[in-house]
């Protein structure tokens, strides 16, 4: 056991009848308040592979419908290596956090060229995929193939922590380390599937990060959090990102017949790159809108002009919270024809290039009756 963590821990969690008592009571309480989720009821492992990275910092409830219409149109690892990328941004346009699907096509291409198509079964080959941690991998191969391999991520390291009783934070190197102990060792010999799915449906439904519902938990009484009173301080409060504001500006300008829209795909090493949005200034600091259009002209080749602002839209990206002011602008000189690398898109293409999630917006104001 590493050092300094052992004095918060109850020795319990190591013994054998503790563990089948816990696995017990967990396992009764899955049967009777397991969700019903796509991914559960058809287990491939493709299917849970697209679920767990669909569901990595997303909600289930914002992923039900993405995951529905992936599957839909992208049923298998061939369908997923085959597709136009530009196609695939627009099935996950909104998901956010683009380079979830990103890798996750060229792993599938990686299986059609080294495994003939089909998904890989042991933990080896999986773990070397492009977007395949530790965690995804057991978690694909137990749930799929009951495989006896442990899982840890947001929720169950919450448990985790608090059946311990584990008081640092669960980043911490030697924390993390008895954190993983803890899942393998909980796991029974069959059933490892199951098990982990209901260990981190109770992190999701009951062992919340504030507030948790524990008269309503099933392990209630093998809890050192709840024992002590400790719920709200275990775990160990992670290091929380510090958020820089940021301004940006962007630009809506029409054609001369006012029915198409300046817009270009964005290139590789960009925010969004592969998805479509307007003229946009987001590599650089500005106060004012003549300013980033100046900026705009120099760097894109888009020599604007701004007008009157249309709206302000708000959001996070990273590690920035960005307000960012959309203006109408015109091309200086009057002029008719796109930039280079720049196209006038139509309404209705519009509609269907997959947007950056704050181009998205603006489409909509645009095109709203």
């Amino acid at each position: 056991m590493p050092h300094g963590a052992a004095n918060s821990l109850i020795a319990a969690w190591q013994d054998a009848p503790w563990q089948q008592d816990v696995r017990r009571r967990l396992l009764a309480w899955f049967r009777n308040h397991a969700r019903t989720l796509p991914w559960r009821s058809e287990p491939t492992l493709y299917r849970v592979w697209v679920s767990e990275i669909m569901l990595q910092q997303t909600q289930v409830a914002t992923v039900l419908p993405y995951f529905e219409r992936f599957i839909s149109q992208l049923p298998d690892v061939q369908s997923l290596a085959a597709i136009p990328e530009s196609d695939l941004m627009k099935l996950w346009e909104g998901l956010g956090y683009y380079r979830r699907v990103r890798s996750m096509q060229a792993a599938a291409k990686q299986i059609m060229s080294v495994h003939n198509g089909n998904f890989p079964t042991s933990f080896d080959e999986l773990i070397v995929l492009p977007g395949i941690g530790r965690y995804t991998a057991g978690a694909i191969l137990s749930i799929a193939l009951d495989k006896r391999l442990p899982i840890l991520e947001g929720n169950t390291q919450r448990v985790y922590s608090r059946l311990m009783g584990l008081k640092q934070s669960p980043t911490a190197p030697d924390a993390n380390r008895l954190l993983w102990q803890f899942a393998e060792s909980i796991l029974p010999r069959r059933g490892c599937g199951v098990l982990n799915q209901a260990l981190m449906e109770l992190g999701a439904l009951i062992c919340t990060p504030r507030s948790p519902a524990c008269d309503n938990c099933p392990l209630r009484t093998r809890c050192y959090a709840a024992e002590h009173t400790m719920q709200e301080t275990i775990p160990g409060k992670l290091t929380k990102l510090k958020y820089e504001d940021r301004t940006e500006f962007a630009f809506v300008v029409t054609n001369r017949e006012k029915s198409k829209y300046l817009v270009r795909e964005i290139p590789s090493g960009r925010r969004w790159a592969g998805l479509w949005d307007f003229p946009r200034s987001s590599e650089q600091k500005f106060a004012a809108a003549d300013d980033a259009a100046n900026w705009l002209a120099i760097a894109e080749g888009v020599d604007l002009q701004a007008g009157t602002k249309q709206l302000t839209l708000k959001h996070a990206v990273t590690r920035f919270r960005i307000t960012l002011h959309v203006y109408q602008a015109r091309l200086v000189g009057g002029k008719s024809n796109a930039p280079h690398d720049w196209y006038f898109a139509s309404s209705d293409e519009l509609r269907s290039l997959p947007m950056s999630t704050t181009g998205r917006k603006i489409v909509n104001r645009l095109l709203s009756p």
